[in-house]
């Protein structure tokens, strides 16, 4: 029996945008439907990943910009190697919370390394594996500090600045533009999604966006009908 691969769903934004809550929802939303699926993170996902993620976001002394990249570059490959792709061969779909437009935006347009370089790098890491569908969710940056000062406890990269938020603001609304996405077939399709409003109503855009992507799978059981 030939087994379907399965697909790679990245959720993608600012901090505070709503990822890490609405992956798990998202997750819960495809069991309902029969969608064999699991839940990832980056950096995470393995014991190697884990460290290099309390290094990166919690350690008190600071990394150079490379530093932090190549850490990023190296929780990813391990993360490709030894569980996105077997889950995906064997027909199990991957929700990621973070993926390479992350590196893009904060190490590249955040801390200005050169996007060549990046990119060749995260080639090594990814091993040519496109996402079947990036969520880009979009929220006002008033909205995400208000969401920041509720949680506290920001991490490192919280803390970064306003200037270097503003940047990588910028490069999310970027990876939108449908230009952008034709001169780096490596991101995949990409949609924005509104991250405002409730967790129920992010939810209904973002699993609009997956029923639009594949309605084969999804049209009939979500009550998603064409116009």
């Amino acid at each position: 029996m030939t087994v379907t691969r399965g697909r790679l769903i990245v959720l993608e934004g600012q901090e505070s945008s709503g990822k890490s809550t609405q992956a798990p929802r998202l997750l819960q939303w495809l069991a309902d439907r029969g969608i064999d699926a699991t839940l990832l993170r980056e950096p995470g996902g393995t014991d190697a990943g884990e460290k290099i993620r309390e290094m990166v976001l919690h350690v008190p002394y600071q990394l150079t910009a490379a530093t932090e990249a190549l850490l990023f570059m190296a929780s990813r490959a391990e993360l490709v190697d030894r569980v996105i792709k077997p889950n995906l061969r064997e027909g199990r779909s991957v929700i990621l919370d973070r993926f390479f437009l992350s590196t893009y935006a904060y190490q590249v347009a955040g801390r200005g390394l050169d996007a060549d370089l990046v990119a060749s790098a995260n080639a090594l890491a990814t091993q040519g594996l496109v996402p079947d569908l990036t969520v880009v969710l979009t929220l006002s940056a008033a909205a995400r500090r208000a969401r920041l000062d509720r949680r506290g406890g920001h991490d490192k990269i919280e803390r970064a600045g306003d200037q270097f938020h503003a940047r990588v603001d910028a490069a999310f609304e970027r990876f939108l533009d449908p230009a952008w996405q034709g001169d780096h077939p490596e991101a995949g399709p990409i949609v924005g999604i509104d991250g405002a409003g409730t967790e129920d109503d992010v939810l209904n855009r973002i699993t609009a966006a997956l029923t639009r992507a594949w309605p084969e799978t999804f049209a009939v059981s979500s009550g998603f009908h064409h116009q």
